[in-house]
């Protein structure tokens, strides 16, 4: 997950569009998914898909560069991010946490009632010494939580994105490390999975609404003097680890590069591709400002089109793209591999026949 954008960062709320907002997402390895205009749930699936229930990852839309089961068609794809906003300019932003390498805590404000002690905390027993006269809300819980690990309050902590919401509760912003574990989303009412009451966990399964984006309650706003995630602190990722946050969602190994095979068409396809490649690889040569994301989109949705010709196999297709990557931007593989998965799915849709295929 990158410490900086390749492209400015929103303007000051009320001012940035969607689709401001959306290609902002994308330079930073956030993939983005449209929410309906006005609201914080994502966009309605089309009639087919509600009227033909399937997987998500069977749906035919993703494939055909339409939007369809919220955050499972989030993209950074920049023509897609186009089409979708430039068609529907009033359409939200949303990110899929898991993907972008992100743990956001929501933290709710509701006027609810107080559950017993022992459920503000999952795990941790509050002993009745501790005067919790006052406690309403996950402001306060995870205060509490903090205190109790001697650390500094989530909510105060002015190193990381962290946003208003219009209901008074508050989303902080975390980025997990490169090659670190991921984590699965609960709700803090949940008895299973839980980290404090009224705390959400926005992971992996989850999205997150971002800055800027507007309701009939207000808009939110980040606030403090951070606009980009800070790494998850280590007693957090401690924290999530004790409550059974943890998921391995990751391939069991990596397999070695495979040459594309010899012929000519192979060949053909190669020296289509090649170029592309050559000029992701020559980002290297600068750590930002050389349009890297977009090289290698193009490259990979390039790619995809090759794929779905029959020119390529997708293995051997991500493994170029991952190299070239890799060597550009050795300390970006998850930002990489989000950008090369998305434009991929994006170019499969247009089959790229090469000249000379029998």
């Amino acid at each position: 997950m990158p410490r900086h954008s390749e492209t400015r960062v929103p303007r000051p709320p009320g001012t940035a569009s969607p689709y401001d907002v959306a290609r902002w997402c994308a330079a930073n390895g956030w993939p983005v998914h449209p929410l309906a205009p006005g609201r914080k749930t994502p966009a309605a699936n089309c009639g087919t898909c509600r009227d033909e229930p399937h997987r998500p990852q069977d749906c035919p839309c993703h494939a055909a560069g339409r939007w369809c089961h919220g955050f499972h068609a989030a993209t950074t794809n920049p023509a897609l991010l186009e089409a979708w906003w430039g068609g529907e300019p009033t359409l939200g932003v949303g990110v899929s946490c898991g993907p972008a390498g992100l743990v956001v805590l929501d933290i709710d404000a509701h006027s609810v009632e107080v559950p017993d002690r022992n459920r503000l905390l999952p795990g941790i027993p509050i002993h009745e010494s501790v005067n919790l006269e006052g406690l309403a809300s996950g402001f306060d819980t995870l205060a509490l939580l903090a205190a109790l690990r001697g650390q500094q309050n989530p909510a105060q902590d002015d190193s990381t994105l962290r946003v208003r919401t219009p209901s008074g509760g508050l989303h902080i912003w975390y980025r997990t490390p490169q090659e670190g574990p991921r984590y699965r989303s609960s709700v803090g009412s949940s008895p299973k999975t839980a980290l404090a009451w009224q705390v959400d966990v926005r992971a992996t399964g989850g999205y997150i609404v971002t800055p800027a984006t507007r309701t009939p309650a207000g808009i939110y706003s980040p606030v403090g003097p951070a606009r980009l995630p800070a790494v998850l602190p280590d007693w957090l990722a401690a924290e999530l680890h004790r409550t059974g946050h943890p998921v391995d969602d990751r391939p069991a190994s990596v397999p070695p590069p495979r040459r594309i095979p010899a012929g000519p068409t192979r060949q053909r396809a190669h020296q289509l591709l090649e170029p592309l490649l050559a000029q992701v690889e020559a980002c290297a040569a600068a750590p930002e400002g050389t349009a890297f994301t977009e090289k290698l989109n193009r490259a990979a949705y390039t790619a995809g089109g090759l794929i779905a010709s029959g020119h390529l196999t997708n293995s051997q297709a991500r493994d170029l793209l991952t190299a070239a990557a890799d060597t550009a931007r050795p300390h970006r593989s998850r930002h990489s591999h989000s950008v090369i998965t998305s434009a991929l799915s994006a170019g499969a849709s247009r089959p790229l026949h090469v000249k000379g295929r029998p």
